[in-house]
């Protein structure tokens, strides 16, 4: 090896080496919670309320947890003879991809009083793909306001369903929307059996706090330029989101900054554990910086067009220089993400005590229920 080469070499590691990921030696702990979600059109306020307080619940866990592997799934119920039965979105990583599906969700159906709460439930507790080894928090927020059907004959019904929640140890919480007696009752019933929490909050969510800071814009510019440090690759489908969600902050940040906020703070405390600049993978850089992919066994068509046109001394060249440009951007975004922070408790201090509301008894709970 030349002296010249050495050089670069001890410089590349060098420059990996602050935003290197943990040993895989020590398995980092993983949160999986999954939120089991009436979507008829009585929910319409509270699911308005969840979009825009999505990152500041995950947020809440990578806070408790900040070495964590988060994961979030969501299982959507409305009735027989609605548009659908139960949908789900499977535990993933990729709080980007949730979070625009939930964006798409809008409540409709219902009827009669009773839901699919059990089928809700049971595919929850038994279809979703839960991490079963290592160190491991598994939690539910079953959310709704109307009672299951208890005759439907094809259903398992939720007391079989929660003992084998017990089983696999996943927590389960339930929150009631409004105040019908005969959900309250259920609802008590469920969370006792599942280990967990009854909440009853307001019929639209209650008083969804939204607070803009004066960091708020400077995070997004910081955010928005990391972003375009992203080297999208692999197949063609996985390369189109990585660049949708690369986009994906500057559509929320024309609409609601307090949310983009809270997306990009997310996104950087995460990136003290796992280099992303956006959540799911399918970005270069990131997992170069990881120690999860080496630029020279990527195939050729499964780089972008502007990066496979180059010579390989270019390509790990312009790797190099968005890694370098990410560090600083990253280090940057970590002051004002810390400040802002500061400046939101501080508000919060400031305010009457509120109501109870669909984020905080949710953000509280898993703070709490995180510790056990």
């Amino acid at each position: 090896m030349t002296r010249i080469t050495l050089m670069k070499a001890l410089a590349f590691t060098a420059l990996l080496a602050p935003l290197a990921l943990p040993s895989t030696a020590s398995a980092r702990p993983t949160v999986e919670v999954a939120f089991v979600l009436d979507t008829t059109g009585s929910m319409s306020g509270l699911i308005e309320g969840a979009k825009r307080k999505i990152w500041s619940i995950a947020t809440a866990i990578l806070d408790s947890n900040p070495d964590a592997d988060i994961r979030m799934g969501l299982v959507m119920y409305r009735d027989i003879g609605d548009d659908y039965v139960t949908r789900r979105v499977e535990l993933t990583s990729d709080i980007q991809d949730l979070y625009a599906r939930l964006l798409e969700l809008q409540a409709r159906g219902g009827g009669d009083w009773p839901e699919s709460v059990n089928e809700a439930l049971d595919v929850a507790v038994n279809k979703l793909h839960w991490t079963k080894e290592g160190d491991i928090c598994r939690i539910v927020f079953l959310v709704g306001d109307a009672p299951p059907h208890m005759d439907y004959a094809q259903d398992t019904k939720y007391p079989t369903t929660l003992a084998v929640a017990r089983q696999k140890d996943i927590i389960v919480n339930a929150v009631q929307a409004g105040h019908a007696r005969d959900t309250e009752r259920v609802w008590h019933e469920i969370a006792e059996s599942g280990r967990g929490r009854y909440i009853p909050i307001p019929q639209d969510g209650g008083q969804i706090v939204v607070i803009e800071t004066p960091y708020d814009q400077d995070i997004i510019i910081l955010q928005n330029r990391i972003n375009g440090t992203v080297i999208p690759y692999g197949p063609a489908p996985i390369q189109k989101r990585t660049e949708d969600q690369t986009r994906q902050l500057s559509k929320v940040a024309a609409s609601a900054p307090a949310s983009a906020s809270d997306m990009a703070s997310y996104i950087n405390k995460r990136a003290r554990t796992s280099s992303e600049a956006v959540t799911g993978g399918g970005d270069l850089v990131s997992d170069v910086i990881a120690g999860r992919q080496k630029l020279d066994a990527v195939k050729d068509e499964d780089l972008p067009d502007a990066l496979r046109s180059l010579p390989a001394e270019q390509r790990a060249a312009k790797v190099e220089s968005e890694m370098a440009a990410r560090k600083t951007l990253n280090e940057q975004l970590a002051t004002l993400v810390k400040q802002r922070d500061a400046y939101l408790a501080a508000q919060r201090d400031k305010q009457p005590k509120p109501a109870s509301s669909f984020d905080r008894e949710v953000e509280a709970t898993l703070k709490a229920q995180l510790k056990r």
